[in-house]
């Protein structure tokens, strides 16, 4: 328990510096200051299996699944890479979100910190009893190992996303129905009073948006993750490591996603990968280093591939 409190303060101060020290003022981030705070949130998530380790070696830490110090490790790294790179589409429908809504960059920062909150607090609930059924009814692992499969069947056939109107969304109605939503931009506020009535700003419309989406994203992501371990402490701390990222890799990557075409078709890879070992976990134990390899081999192969391509397309 106290490790748990110790993990949480630790990521309640990291949000606390980010908001009322390092973005304390409203600004637009830049593709630069957005790449160093993606490298730095990358480094302390990798440098975080070091702590991992260290608590699994001295038992600091409730360990169900007497997972030694190097597979669990190894595991919470591989956890972070998936939940990292199912964050790809998530951050192309925040860009549609943002845009849709006209937010300008400057105030971005502040509703995908908030965010962040909300994702921390849903996301701790879905794994939550996501490893309570599996601990209690082991035949799930079967239909989460299906279902990650059929999303993966789904995305390779899906339409291009960009018609997607978050205006036209069941949320966006469902919203409008519980309070009335303004148009203007009313600085960095999420309601304001108009006749004396509360009412929602485009800011807390996206907001509310995100929120929403990322609990759908989530549907996909914990599974893959429990396809991994089945340990809560690597499941959450993996989670919640590729999420603090998003942020910053939303600003970084949000106006470089079409240049990524192909890391499509990795996801598409790592999401079969996961369910099938899922499904077939009682019949086939792969070493740690071997999900870990395929994770990393996936998305480089994308990235690489995409970069090819799109240099290709600028000679041409």
């Amino acid at each position: 328990m106290i490790v748990w409190i110790c993990f949480l303060a630790m990521i309640f101060l990291f949000l606390a510096l980010d908001l009322g020290i390092f973005n304390k003022t409203p600004h637009e981030i830049s593709s630069k200051e957005a790449g160093k705070w993606t490298a730095i949130w990358i480094t302390l998530s990798f440098l975080f299996s070091i702590i991992v380790y260290w608590l699994y070696q001295n038992n600091y830490i409730e360990n169900p699944d007497q997972l030694k110090p190097t597979v669990a490790s190894m595991k919470y790294i591989t956890g972070y890479l998936i939940e990292l790179s199912l964050s790809i589409d998530n951050i192309f429908v925040i860009a549609i979100i943002f845009s849709s809504f006209r937010i300008p960059k400057k105030y971005q920062h502040r509703v995908l910190f908030w965010g962040i909150i909300g994702a921390i607090v849903f996301r701790g609930i879905m794994i939550y009893f996501g490893v309570l059924i599996i601990k209690k009814f082991a035949w799930t692992t079967y239909l989460f190992g299906a279902f990650l499969i059929y999303t993966a069947i789904k995305m390779f056939f899906k339409k291009e996303d960009h018609e997607y109107d978050p205006h036209n969304s069941v949320f966006y109605k469902y919203l409008k129905r519980l309070t009335p939503i303004t148009t203007k931009i009313e600085s960095e506020h999420f309601f304001v009073k108009i006749n004396n009535i509360n009412t929602a700003t485009p800011l807390f419309v996206t907001l509310f948006l995100i929120e929403l989406m990322d609990i759908v994203f989530a549907l996909d992501s914990v599974p893959a993750i429990l396809a991994i371990t089945s340990d809560p402490f690597l499941v959450f701390s993996s989670n919640i490591f590729a999420i603090l990222g998003l942020r910053s890799m939303y600003f970084f990557l949000a106006n470089m996603l079409e240049k990524f075409s192909y890391l499509e078709y990795s996801l598409i890879a790592i999401l079969c990968f996961v369910g099938l070992k899922m499904i077939f976990h009682h019949f086939v134990q792969l070493p740690e280093w071997a999900s870990l390899l395929f994770i990393i081999t996936a998305l480089l192969s994308g990235i690489i591939t995409s970069i090819q391509k799109d240099k290709k397309h600028k000679k041409s």
